[in-house]
């Protein structure tokens, strides 16, 4: 399994659960990586669902090692696309036709899990009926408070913003909004005084 516990945090810090089939005349799937562990284990628990589902896969790093098995569900739909940039012009058109009572499902990286939710808020599903379960990498997408620019894959702290230099120390505050992490200039008060980057929740 590729599940990571994340520690106790501050309350705007995401929290996942465990993806679990619901009732609905559809159902939007999105997911990236190791993500797809969690569709396919959905596909087990109710074999109902993949006729009325829509789904978005992001392979990454994982290459093809999801995607036959993701067909094999045969599903009403599935897009299988190189990144999300390039699946958000679809899912937008699929948001947009949805009708009520629409089920979404978010699996694998933070930083896809919180880009999908935006879309999906931002088209009128409340926040608290979109589930979500993290599978892979811990990585994070990062906001420069400062220079406002977002660095996506961040796997250090502090980390060296990559729009303007600055040394940032990675907060676990979190912007819906934005669907980023903060990160804050570490040495604002002592220029070059920059601690040795760590691995996050080494």
């Amino acid at each position: 399994m590729s599940t990571f516990d994340f520690p106790p945090s501050i309350l705007s810090r995401p929290v996942y659960g465990r993806l679990e089939p619901r009732a609905g005349k559809s159902h939007m799937m999105i997911a990236d990586a190791e993500g797809a562990e969690a569709i396919l284990r959905l596909a087990a628990e109710d074999a109902t669902l993949m006729a009325k589902s829509n789904i978005l896969y992001i392979p990454g790093d994982t290459g093809d090692k999801y995607t036959s098995q993701l067909k094999a569900l045969k599903p009403k739909q599935l897009y299988v696309g190189p990144s999300y940039e390039a699946a958000v012009p679809r899912l937008r058109r699929t948001l947009l036709d949805a009708h009520m009572g629409l089920q979404v499902y978010l699996a694998g990286t933070e930083g896809l899990m919180g880009q999908a939710m935006l879309e999906a808020t931002t088209a009128g599903i409340p926040h608290s009926a979109i589930q979500t379960e993290h599978h892979g990498s811990v990585a994070r997408r990062v906001q420069c408070v400062h220079c406002k620019g977002i660095t996506e894959d961040v796997m250090l702290d502090p980390f060296q913003c990559s729009h303007c230099g600055l040394n940032l120390f990675v907060r676990d505050h979190y912007s819906r909004r934005l669907a980023a992490f903060q990160g804050v200039c570490i040495d604002a008060e002592d220029p070059g005084n920059v601690p040795a980057s760590v691995e996050l929740y080494s």
